[in-house]
C-alpha cells in the first residue's frame, strides 16, 4: 500500500513516577486523576521488553497504528538518510518531565559499558528546561577533584550531593547530558528531553527513598571521573560560545541552533505572528515540540495537522510541500536526527 506522507502527531504515553508531579497539564496532556505523571512519552520506539515502549499514531489515516509498524511497512518515507537506531526502530526518544521531587541520581551507559554487556543501550540525552521555580538546579557532573573511592564512600554515608555540580536553571537554558555523566534533574523543573533509543538507567543515589532497586555497581562502571568535559561546570549549559553554530533570522523567525551531537541536533524556532513556514526535511524525518503558540501543518493531498502547546509532530522524511501557518507569536524546538552524511561535506 502506497503511504501519502503527512505530518505526524502519537498518543502520549504516560509513566507514573514517584518523583513526579501534575505539571504537564499544563503542556496539554490529560493525565489520570490522582497519580504522579513523570514522564510523557512523546516518540517512542522501544524494544517489546520495554513495557508501552511504542509511539500510536493519533491523527489521519494511519490512526492507530504503531511508528514500529509505520517503519517496517516504509522506512524510507520516514526515515530517509537517517540512521536507525540499534535495533532498526526510530533513532530518538522524545519525552516530557516534570520533577516534582528530585529525581535519582544516574547514569547512563556509554559505548564501552555496552560493548561489554551487549544487553545495554547506549543513551545519550539533553534537556530544554521548559518551566523551572525559583531556585531550581539540575544536578550534572561530579566535580573533578571527585576519585571513585571517595564517591564510593559518600555514597555509603549518603554525601553523594556533596560530590554533583549543581546548576542553577531557568526557562530557557539547556543541559547536555552525554552517556557517562552523572546526573539528576531537580525538583520544580519541567523539561523536554531529546535522548537516544534507550530506557537503560543505572541508579546511584534515591534521596532516601525506599522501595527502588539502585544499581551502584553498574553505574560506578559508567562515571567517568575527573577533568572530563562533563565534569566541568563551564561546560555544563549551553551558553553563545558552545552553540554549534550562528543564529539565523529571517521575516518570519529566528532559528537558533541549540545544541549538535552525533545522535541528535536541535533548534530552537522562534515564529513571528500569523507566519507562515516552508517545511524542509532534506531527506531526513524532523520532529516539532511546540512550547508555544498553535499552528496547522497542510501538504498537497494529506490530511492537516494541528499544533498547539505541548504537541509534538513528526515530519516524515519525505514530507513534500509542506507548510505551517502559526496563528500568533510561538516558539518550537526542532529535532533532527543524525545522517550517514555528517561529516562527509568539506
Amino acid at each position: 500500500m502506497s503511504i501519502t506522507p503527512y505530518s505526524l502527531r502519537f498518543t502520549p504515553l504516560l509513566k507514573e513516577r514517584v518523583w513526579g508531579g501534575r505539571e504537564l497539564a499544563t503542556l496539554g496532556k490529560t493525565l489520570p486523576p490522582n497519580v504522579r505523571i513523570g514522564e510523557s512519552w512523546e516518540i517512542a520506539d522501544l524494544p517489546p521488553s520495554v513495557p508501552a515502549g511504542r509511539s500510536v499514531i493519533a491523527n489521519g489515516p494511519l490512526t492507530g497504528r504503531t511508528l514500529h509498524e509505520l517503519l517496517a511497512e516504509d522506512r524510507s518515507m520516514v526515515l530517509g538518510a537517517a540512521r536507525p537506531g540499534p535495533d532498526g526502530g526510530f533513532p530518538l526518544l522524545i519525552k516530557y518531565l516534570d520533577a516534582r521531587e528530585n529525581l535519582s541520581v544516574q547514569v547512563h551507559p556509554d559505548e564501552a559499558y555496552v560493548r561489554r554487556h551487549p544487553g545495554a543501550r547506549l543513551k545519550s540525552e539533553w534537556w530544554y528546561i521548559v518551566d523551572a521555580q525559583p531556585g531550581a538546579v539540575v544536578y550534572r557532573g561530579l566535580d573533578p577533584e571527585v576519585t571513585r573511592a571517595r564517591l564510593e564512600a559518600d555514597l555509603r554515608a549518603g554525601r553523594i550531593f556533596d560530590d554533583l555540580i549543581a546548576l542553577p536553571v531557568r526557562s530557557g537554558d539547556a543541559v547536555e547530558l552525554p552517556a557517562g555523566v552523572c546526573h539528576a534533574l531537580g525538583a520544580g523543573v519541567v523539561a523536554a528531553e531529546i535522548q537516544t533509543p534507550s530506557d537503560t538507567t543505572f541508579r546511584l543515589y534515591d534521596w532516601g527513598r525506599t522501595g527502588r532497586e539502585l544499581h551502584v555497581e553498574q553505574a560506578l562502571q559508567c562515571v567517568h571521573f575527573g577533568p572530563w568535559s562533563g565534569n566541568r561546570r563551564r561546560d555544563a549549559q549551553v551558553d553563545q560560545t558552545g552553540r554549534p553554530g550562528q543564529p539565523m533570522e529571517t521575516d518570519s523567525a529566528l532559528t537558533e541552533p541549540l545544541v549538535a551531537t552525533e545522535y541528535f541536533e536541535v533548534e530552537r524556532v522562534s515564529v513571528r505572528e500569523g507566519r507562515r513556514l516552508a517545511i524542509v526535511t532534506n531527506g531526513l524525518p524532523i520532529i516539532w515540540m511546540m512550547l508555544r503558540g498553535a499552528a496547522r501543518v497542510d501538504a498537497p493531498g494529506a490530511p492537516s495537522t494541528s499544533l498547539r502547546r505541548g504537541d509534538t509532530v513528526l515530519h516524515p522524511a519525505a514530507l513534500d510541500g509542506a507548510a505551517a501557518t502559526f496563528y500568533g507569536p510561538a516558539t518550537l524546538l526542532q529535532v533532527a536526527p543524525p545522517t550517514p552524511l555528517r561529516g562527509l561535506i568539506a
